[in-house]
């Protein structure tokens, strides 16, 4: 790939993986370091973590 593609690619890793530091997410569910994820298994991870944020007792995240 470009050069331009690889600069671009590793800024949205390190975005993701500000995100995930701020929720206090430093291994993925395998027990790997965010570190070393590749970009699509740091958005799966963001997904899990942003769910697991979710506080399923307040009404208005009930889905009945």
């Amino acid at each position: 790939m470009g050069v331009l593609y690889d600069k671009v690619m590793e800024q949205k890793r390190q975005f993701l993986i500000q995100e995930l530091q701020k929720m206090n997410v430093t291994k993925s569910a395998q027990g790997k370091d965010i570190n070393n994820l590749s970009y699509d298994d740091l958005k799966y991870e963001l997904v899990i973590a942003s769910f697991r944020q979710i506080d399923i007792n307040h009404p208005d995240h009930k889905f009945f």
